[in-house]
């Protein structure tokens, strides 16, 4: 254990020289490890905290607050479906379940394959084209059916 929070502290030190000494580091360190990493790891909170003059609630209490943080690094596709109230009064909630079967996955989770992992977001800001979801940063309107079995396709192959 002793092993991995070595390696992880080499890799973050890095991002945070680079950002501690600008006005509100701890975002910019966080993009900056989750950009690299592909995650922001447990063992890397202490170090940040150490680093900022932080307690490690103060860090964990943002890596926590904001959803696009991950813990364990996400699959080769990042799916996030819109749970907000325009998407959901449009039909949202049925895709969102029709994903989750056909991806074998609740949201938060990556598939055994590493595939993709789901995310819930709330407002992808296409509300006009509800329900809605972003596959790896590209957005999607007017899902339904077969546009969840097209989704769950690409993801697959």
């Amino acid at each position: 254990m002793q092993h991995a929070r070595t390696e992880i502290a080499s890799a973050v030190q890095p991002i945070i020289e680079r950002w501690k000494g600008e006005e509100g580091p701890l975002l910019p360190i966080l993009n900056g490890i989750q950009r690299e990493l592909g995650h922001v790891p447990r063992d890397s909170i202490p170090v940040i905290a150490e680093a900022l003059n932080l307690t490690r609630a103060e860090v964990y209490g943002v890596v926590s607050f904001y959803h696009d943080y991950r813990d364990k690094p996400a699959g080769r596709h990042v799916l996030k479906l819109c749970r907000a109230e325009a998407c959901q009064s449009m039909g949202g909630d049925a895709v969102a379940e029709k994903l989750q079967k056909l991806l074998g996955i609740a949201f938060h989770e990556t598939s055994v394959d590493g595939a993709v992992t789901l995310e819930p977001v709330y407002c992808l800001g296409l509300c006009a084209c509800a329900p809605s979801a972003m596959l790896d940063g590209e957005v999607i309107g007017r899902l339904d059916d077969a546009k969840a079995e097209e989704i769950a396709a690409e993801v697959r192959a």
